[in-house]
């Protein structure tokens, strides 16, 4: 019999008892210390080895990718011109002007004992003055602004609120600029085709201005909407430095690839170039004007005329249509019976094209959305559109659909199939996070103005009534989905966010228009689930 005595862990040593005269020989164990340091050792020595190895590939790739790099540099570079020159040394400019404010700022600042705000922490890196350089920059970048407060799905919150003041009205361009540009593009005299073009614009944006005008014969009212001098080459100039930017960070940074920075410049590039390019914009009107032929919806509503004989790639001129927007409820009031109807038929309308149509409106917010003086809806520029891919909206149908019926768990696996990700995501968890958000909705902050005005001559009193939704809420209330989301591992195309865009501006415009109405569950409302199996075929 042996009997075997083991002392405490610590300085471990074993010591055998046994009745048989041959003793075993004495064992020698190693020590705790001695096994740690033998590990540490090893796994150190792995650990040096992958990152060695991960190096060399890296080096190996990036080797092998430097010629492609150089080549897309020389070629982007000999695309843009002398035009990058110039703004290069715009952008230097820019950036001393931006950064001189952030140093004034910081000065400031020095003197609290409260310490730097994390605005001036982070630079010109932050969202604050990351978008005073935008728009020092100009056009193309105002524009890119815009692209980022309406793609929560590719960048953080809290610069997708702060470009949302990118949307603000442009400076105008003097109309003698203007007629330069209607003469060269008509190639004739300006009185040859409009009987008269009115010189103060309608409205400015950041890449064209919109003028009322009369064509000459036909004495139609149309509006002329022009490209601004010289936006298209400083487009193309700042579009191109910001892809050789991202060309070069992918390069020196692979996980940058992940994602997908490269393909983000390019997204941009082609949202943005589209819509400098008035052929497009003619093409998109005509798509949604046929699907309104095609579905028997002329009576309901319209989209305006496109005058082929004076457009060009750089003006496009249009039919001009006479109405309110859909957040005057007392104008809409005086034009139809029920509002509630006006708003059921927009609802129908859009979300027939969103399947029926080439494309869809993408851009519903109250300037670009009327009740004419005809009692018809009215669709007005369509220079921002989207384009539903077929597993995209099988997915967008059942996260509407659960909305309608709060249904969570099947929002949570609608938007787990909309999404793109690469581990598992618990539902349950996801789908109580996102009833959370929900529930918010209702909580939206809506505030009803009253306008009232007393004739004296008459002692007639007029009284107007319009709904202010606090926009941040808004899109805050989208940003919270997004961020959830993200937490879960999901990243959305932009595509969503598109869609929901629109459906936050109908919500507003239910508010007001049709406060019991349930724009998801009323029958009156026909989401294009009712029609999709009729125009399957033609998006396959």
């Amino acid at each position: 019999m042996v009997m075997i005595s083991v002392s405490a862990l610590r300085g471990t040593r074993f010591s055998f008892f046994t009745n048989n005269p041959h003793p075993l020989p004495q064992l020698a164990i190693p020590s705790r210390t001695s096994i740690k340091l033998n590990f540490r050792s090893k796994t150190f020595a792995r650990y040096a080895q992958t990152q060695q190895d991960r190096f060399s590939s890296r080096l190996q790739d990036s080797i092998e990718n430097l010629p492609k790099l150089v080549e897309d540099i020389v070629q982007t570079s000999i695309n843009t011109g002398p035009r990058g020159a110039l703004r290069l040394a715009q952008g230097i400019q820019a950036f001393l002007g931006v950064g001189g404010e952030w140093l004034a700022d910081v000065s400031k600042s020095t003197n609290s004992s409260a310490g730097l705000p994390t605005n001036l922490q982070l630079g010109l890196l932050s969202p604050l003055y990351l978008r005073r350089l935008f728009e020092r920059m100009g056009a193309t970048y105002i524009k890119l602004g815009q692209f980022i407060a309406s793609a929560p799905t590719l960048f953080p919150p809290e610069y997708v609120q702060e470009f949302q003041k990118c949307f603000d009205r442009a400076p105008a361009v003097p109309f003698q600029e203007i007629q330069a540009i209607l003469r060269e593009e008509l190639g004739r005299p300006i009185d040859s085709v409009y009987e008269y073009v009115d010189p103060t614009p309608i409205a400015s944006a950041s890449i064209a201005q919109v003028h009322a005008a009369r064509l000459k014969g036909s004495q139609d009212d149309v509006v002329i909407k022009v490209l601004k001098p010289g936006i298209k080459d400083i487009l193309m100039a700042d579009l191109n430095f910001v892809y050789i930017v991202a060309r070069i960070l992918e390069f020196l940074n692979p996980e940058l690839s992940r994602a997908s920075l490269v393909g983000i410049v390019k997204d941009i590039r082609v949202s943005m170039l589209e819509e400098v390019d008035f052929y497009k914009e003619a093409a998109n009107i005509e798509a949604f004007s046929r699907y309104l032929e095609d579905m028997g919806l002329t009576r309901q509503a319209t989209a305006p005329k496109v005058y082929q004989h004076c457009s060009t790639q750089r003006i496009l001129t249009m039919e001009r249509l006479y109405g309110v927007p859909l957040t005057d409820l007392d104008s809409i009031s005086s034009l139809v019976s029920s509002p509630e109807t006006s708003l059921i038929t927009a609802l129908n309308v859009w979300f027939g094209s969103l399947l029926a149509c080439e494309t869809f409106h993408a851009d519903v917010h109250a300037g670009n959305l009327w009740l004419l003086r005809d009692g018809r809806i009215g669709f007005l520029d369509f220079g921002i559109v989207g384009r539903i891919s077929p597993q995209t909206w099988t997915a967008m149908e059942l996260f509407l659909g659960s909305i309608a019926t709060e249904e969570y768990e099947s929002m949570a696996s609608a938007l787990i199939e909309m999404g793109a990700t690469n581990k598992d995501v618990d539902v349950m968890a996801f789908a109580r996070d996102l009833e959370k958000i929900f529930s918010s909705i209702q909580d939206l902050d809506t505030e009803l103005i009253v306008a009232t005005a007393r004739d004296t001559s008459t002692n007639a009193t007029a009284v107007s009534a319009n709904v202010v939704v606090d926009e941040r809420q808004m899109n805050a209330l989208f940003l919270d989905v997004i961020r959830v989301s993200e937490s879960y591992g999901l990243k959305f195309p932009r595509e969503f966010a598109l869609l929901m865009k629109q459906l936050l501006y109908f919500d507003r415009y239910t508010r007001l228009l049709a406060p019991n109405l349930n724009m998801l569950q009323d029958q009156r409302i026909s989401i294009v689930s009712n029609r999709r199996s009729r125009y399957r075929d033609s998006f396959k």
